[in-house]
């Protein structure tokens, strides 16, 4: 059987990148959704297997001990995030999977993937801008927003890596350009 495609998407938290990963999902039925495993606790309605597998940090530094992951990040002290090898190889034998990963993990993936890979960097506008997105999610402290909004200026440099830049300023324009891109990558 013929192995699936990989579209990776990456961005600092409040770019987009969430509602641009649904967005496909619903219009292209050949993608499977990569779930990733994180040691954070789950938010709001989130469950385990469905929107990340959830793991104690004990148990993820287990899971690396025992080469579990394709690629994982510690993206701070003691919050982790990965992609299991297993459900990723069982996924790929029957359908194209989307990835939504951090950038280092994002550039790892596009790394041990290649060709068959397509690595998206969604961007908000500016930095201002994305600190208002992640205050209006209303599901993240203060204290945990000004975290990201201070790490976004790096991660924002991983743009450089990618095979697309969208720059998510306007949602129905970020959504066209992101069907034409995938849709090029599908077919070529």
């Amino acid at each position: 059987m013929k192995k699936g495609k990989v579209v990776i998407f990456s961005a600092p938290s409040g770019s987009g990148k969430s509602t641009l990963v649904h967005f496909l999902m619903d219009k292209d039925p050949s993608f499977g959704f990569s779930v990733s495993a994180t040691s954070r606790p789950p938010r709001g309605e989130e469950k385990h297997g469905v929107d990340y597998f959830f793991f104690t940090p004990d148990e993820f530094r287990a899971r690396i001990a025992a080469d579990e992951f394709v690629e994982y990040e510690e993206v701070y002290p003691g919050r982790f995030y990965g992609t299991l090898k297993s459900q990723v190889e069982h996924q790929l034998e029957q359908q194209n999977i989307l990835f939504d990963v951090d950038v280092k993990g994002g550039c790892s993936l596009k790394k041990y993937y290649g060709e068959r890979a397509l690595f998206i960097f969604v961007q908000a506008p500016s930095i201002e801008v994305l600190r208002e997105r992640l205050v209006r999610r209303g599901d993240t402290s203060m204290e945990e927003i000004e975290k990201r909004v201070g790490k976004a200026e790096y991660e924002m440099t991983f743009s450089k890596f990618a095979d697309r830049v969208i720059v998510n300023d306007n949602l129905d324009n970020a959504k066209r350009e992101l069907m034409l891109v995938v849709e090029k990558f599908l077919n070529e």
